[in-house]
């Protein structure tokens, strides 16, 4: 009896926090992570010195997402392009690609500027009691010459060790195109990189598993960080900066989406949680990978995911570039810089040009305005003062560049279904494109969509 009794009680005792953790566990990362996100503001609001020690937490999380962003994407887009018909093929959807991402972001600054120019935030504001020194290692600006080398890196492997995303993409194209020309002789090295993938999207399984534990970090340190001060002097910005969102949001993305026959609202609920996460995290990077296979979940091909999300993400920024348009205008009204019509194309024009190859990383858009306002003469201290209220709107602005990213996937798919629908099934495909997903997606939906 009692060799039987004994594990009972033992399990009775011990078995109570597994069990507890266990439901924790089943409950969706979302909510998980609105739970950090309730308990991370109490602990910033009521510990401000923990709170900002716990920032290490979001960095740890955003440490192991950026491991294995490119241990993934690099393959994923080296296969994408591979199992492409042709080059010719590829140079189609890239060129499609971008002229979707200049038209839509263009689009978006100009809903920006008007925004703003209508409501006239920015004046009265309290831009001479900001301090530039806030700036300190971020008014470098942008550097064209730079931003070529790092698309044409020297070093495939510096480039890996520097996280360089365009270098990764333009070196896998050139990968793939090699793979797609050689044929069978390929089929080696595309199985290699198979394994290679699904072991990455394992590993993203495990790591997005620990996202709520980024996001009690980020938000603990922001609120003890940053609190709330500034919010009342900038609460005007912070609404027109969110409306324009909203508008993105509810009405020009349902438009481009029905305009393509897209279930918007289907796809918005396939990646909320994955939006949900970018939002807290202020990084489009940390849901970089979960995010393809969310994707092809909803039926875009892996060749045109693997392509364009990736490309996205340094030359589709749509939130970030209508936080800019918007922080523009808050600046040239504050200083009593010129809005004339004029004056306000010219920013469009400005800021289509330099928001073109930003990082996904958090408040990069900081850098890109930095350079936008020094070549239209708006000093540095009036963008410090934006600073003070950035976490917020750049919660926002990730989470819209996550969903304008995915759009942009869905909608180059659906035109090239189209065209297939018009014209024929191609011949001579390298590599079928929706054999290997039956091995890697469900490895990611097991561990990460949960």
């Amino acid at each position: 009896m009692n060799s039987q009794n004994t594990p009972t009680s033992t399990d009775g005792r011990s078995g109570a926090r597994p069990g507890l953790l266990r439901r924790y566990l089943r409950i969706p990362i979302g909510v998980q992570s609105i739970i950090a996100v309730g308990l991370g503001a109490l602990i910033g609001t009521l510990a401000p010195s923990a709170g900002v020690q716990m920032k290490i937490l979001g960095d740890v999380f955003l440490n192991l997402v950026q491991v294995v962003v490119l241990p993934l994407v690099f393959p994923l887009i080296v296969l994408g392009i591979a199992r492409m018909e042709s080059v010719k093929k590829v140079g189609r959807i890239a060129g499609k690609a971008i002229l979707y991402f200049e038209i839509v972001t263009t689009v978006i600054l100009l809903i920006a500027v008007g925004l703003a120019k209508f409501t006239g935030i920015g004046k009265g504001a309290p831009v001479h009691g900001a301090d530039a020194k806030d700036l300190h290692g971020l008014s470098k600006g942008i550097d064209f010459h730079e931003l070529v080398l790092h698309a044409v890196p020297k070093n495939i492997f510096a480039a890996f060790g520097e996280g360089n995303l365009l270098g990764a993409i333009v070196f896998a194209l050139l990968v793939g195109v090699a793979m797609a020309a050689i044929g069978e002789k390929a089929a080696p090295f595309a199985s290699v990189l198979e394994s290679v993938a699904a072991v990455m999207f394992k590993v993203v399984g495990y790591v997005i598993r620990i996202a709520p534990l980024g996001v009690l970090g980020f938000i603990s340190y922001d609120v003890a960080h940053y609190g709330f001060g500034n919010l009342r002097s900038l609460a005007g910005f912070i609404a027109v900066v969110y409306a324009g969102l909203a508008i993105v949001l509810g009405l020009l993305f349902p438009l481009i989406a029905a305009i393509y026959r897209i279930r918007y609202v289907e796809l918005l609920k396939s990646i909320a949680d994955l939006a949900g996460i970018a939002f807290v995290t202020r990084s489009s990077e940390s849901v970089l990978a979960p995010l393809m296979g969310k994707l092809e979940d909803f039926g875009v091909s892996r060749s045109t995911t693997s392509f364009v999300v990736p490309l996205g993400y340094s030359f589709n920024t749509d939130g970030s570039v209508l936080y800019m348009g918007a922080a523009l205008v808050f600046l040239a009204n504050a200083y009593g810089g010129d809005t004339s019509l004029p004056a306000l194309l010219l920013m469009v024009g400005v800021l289509v040009l330099l928001s073109k190859g930003m990082a996904g990383v958090a408040s990069a858009s900081i850098v890109v305005l930095i350079a936008a306002g020094n070549s239209m003469g708006l000093p540095a201290e009036g963008i410090a003062l934006l600073l003070g209220v950035d976490f917020i709107v750049d919660m926002a602005r990730t989470g819209v560049n996550v969903i304008g990213n995915s759009l942009a996937a869905a909608v180059i798919d659906n035109s090239e279904k189209r065209r297939k629908a018009e014209h024929g099934p191609s011949q001579g495909a390298a590599v079928n494109d929706t054999a290997p997903q039956s091995q890697l997606a469900p490895a990611l939906q097991k561990d990460a969509a949960q």
